[in-house]
């Protein structure tokens, strides 16, 4: 499941929940809100091994390209070999080879570079998520204390007053 999706649905609980009044706080249904810290916890995971998918296809790419640089340097020994029975012939054939070579590595480092920019791109963006997903927890951690000390508050301050005491029946002797 995705993560964002998940945040939305705290969001949404929270935007819904009940509002106590003359505060900021509000109720939420504690098994609902907690089901959804669960399902958080199985999505994170998953979004790690993106992550890894991500840096896997980087490290092919960039021995992909390191593979047809290898090839094309091979490529252009082997013309240079076969090209050495004229002197005029070895100079030209070595210097294409030389200018291939340049151009293979090049194309590599734009390889690579692109490679290393995606990888930057969906990690940061993986972390903006992963930052989001943690700030609305604890705001949703810390309403849920908020209430949880709200109601101590009032338990206490009913006890204290004698509310929600039970009354004697008429009739009944108090002694």
């Amino acid at each position: 499941m995705d993560i964002l999706h998940l945040v939305d649905r705290l969001e949404t609980m929270l935007s819904n929940g009940w509002r106590i009044p003359f505060t900021s706080n509000v109720m939420v249904q504690e098994d609902a809100f907690l089901d959804i810290i669960d399902q958080m916890r199985i999505s994170i995971p998953d979004e790690v091994k993106q992550a890894r998918r991500i840096g896997a296809e980087r490290e092919r790419l960039l021995e992909q390209a390191q593979q047809e640089a290898d090839r094309v340097v091979s490529l252009a020994q082997d013309q240079v070999g076969q090209m050495t029975s004229e002197e005029e012939v070895a100079k030209l054939a070595k210097s294409e080879a030389d200018g291939i070579i340049a151009e293979a590595y090049r194309s590599a480092e734009i390889v690579k570079a692109d490679a290393d920019a995606y990888v930057m791109e969906v990690l940061s963006e993986m972390e903006e998520q992963l930052l989001r997903l943690i700030t609305t927890v604890r705001n949703g951690i810390q309403q849920v204390e908020r209430s949880v000390a709200f109601r101590g508050r009032e338990a206490r301050s009913r006890k204290d007053t004698g509310e929600g005491q039970p009354e004697a029946s008429p009739g009944e002797d108090s002694a």
